[in-house]
């Protein structure tokens, strides 16, 4: 744990190896994101919501409908790599579309309807992975090659910090 607010878990470090219980843990942690999200937000009001995790930061709003953005190209990703070979991952300006109409317009219920149910899929598909397609990669726009374990791991790490972002807020402000 850090005690900046942008990295309530730590910045991600990139795991120099992948153990088949290195990669079930990972697993596990993304199987926990949608109720470790569900449960950070229990309870919010609207204006709550609408509450920047740290000054300059986006509201707890932006942060739940930024990790269903995030997972639902994560899993697009993962599908990606495992079909076509060395599928291009395209980045994305995650501020532009945390600031897009829909952020402030649909309930957060919605995002963590859609976490459920991306993480429902991305679990089938992962848990019947095995080395090789975990070793399969896709060329990131900024990142360059990526394989299927470093975003496992990168996903594995996503959720909780986000969630770390609004359980710090709730507790600096008491909520």
């Amino acid at each position: 744990m850090t005690t900046d607010p942008r990295y309530p878990i730590g910045k991600f470090v990139r795991p120099a190896t992948f153990t088949p219980e290195s990669r079930a843990e990972c697993i596990r942690r993304i199987a926990d994101a949608p109720a470790m999200i569900r449960l950070a937000v229990a309870g919010l009001s609207e204006a709550q919501l609408d509450t920047p995790y740290r000054e300059g930061g986006w509201t707890v709003r932006q942060v739940v409908h930024h990790v269903a953005d995030s997972h639902l190209n994560m899993y697009i990703r993962l599908k990606l790599a495992l079909t076509e070979e060395v599928p291009p991952f395209k980045a994305y300006d995650e501020n532009k579309w945390a600031a897009l109409p829909d952020v402030g317009a649909v309930p957060v219920g919605v995002s963590l309807s859609l976490l459920d149910a991306i993480h429902e899929r991305m679990l089938v598909v992962l848990r019947s992975m095995g080395p090789a397609e975990f070793a399969r990669t896709g060329n990131h726009s900024e990142n360059g090659p990526t394989s299927l374990d470093v975003i496992l791991a990168l996903y594995a790490w996503h959720g909780a910090h986000h969630a770390g972002h609004i359980t710090g807020l709730r507790s600096r402000m008491g909520w």
